[in-house]
């Protein structure tokens, strides 16, 4: 039986922020501005995000921020927005990919670290190429998120079959040994040609 295949989103399928989206956060959060580095604000930004990632409202995550920072940001909602935002972009040749895959009838989910607010905004956009998956897992919407252990079974509950059966990729190291430790084979991510050549030598 040809393995079920699960990808991550961001940093695979979906492009991480730019470096022009990065600087309108900061422009928006006032960064510099209120003598808050931009290094500062980004270990604020990623140090809380677990929580956002599983469920967290995102007014309560930036006032998390603002907390860790020890400032207010000057508008939460433009900087939620710009968040939002720069993360709705994708890979076109990791997009071709998976309607390939779908299309030689291989069973295909998702499990992505996202946050609630994104969702519906990435479903509208993509919404024709996630289609081609069996099984979406959001972590904002199961309540735990990589590298929790529960994250992956709950994906693979959802797709109907054991961790074991499951070749997953992810770009982050440490969400890869986190599937590893479910029993998954799992791959740090390179590139679509490194999933085209791996999946030919499990055929």
């Amino acid at each position: 039986m040809s393995p079920v295949i699960v990808f991550d989103l961001y940093g695979v399928i979906a492009r991480d922020q730019t470096p022009a989206a990065k600087a309108e956060i900061e422009r928006l959060a006032g960064v510099s501005a209120d003598g808050v580095s931009g290094e500062r604000f980004w270990e604020a930004y990623w140090a809380c995000r677990p929580d956002y990632d599983a469920g967290q409202d995102s007014v309560a995550y930036w006032k998390t921020v603002e907390t860790r920072l020890g400032t207010q940001l000057p508008d939460i909602p433009a900087v939620l927005e710009a968040d939002l935002a720069s993360w709705t972009e994708v890979d076109d040749a990791m997009v071709a990919l998976v309607g390939e895959l779908a299309d030689q009838g291989r069973t295909l989910g998702l499990l992505s670290n996202i946050i609630t607010d994104l969702v519906p905004r990435f479903e509208a956009r993509h919404h024709a190429w996630l289609g081609r998956f069996d099984a979406l897992t959001y972590s904002c919407r199961i309540g735990v998120a990589k590298p929790d252990p529960r994250a992956y079974e709950i994906c693979a509950e959802r797709l109907g079959v054991a961790p074991a059966d499951i070749v997953f990729f992810d770009d982050k190291p440490s969400f890869v040994e986190g599937a590893r430790a479910v029993g998954m084979t799992a791959e740090v991510f390179t590139s679509p040609d490194q999933v085209r050549a791996f999946l030919a030598q499990r055929a």
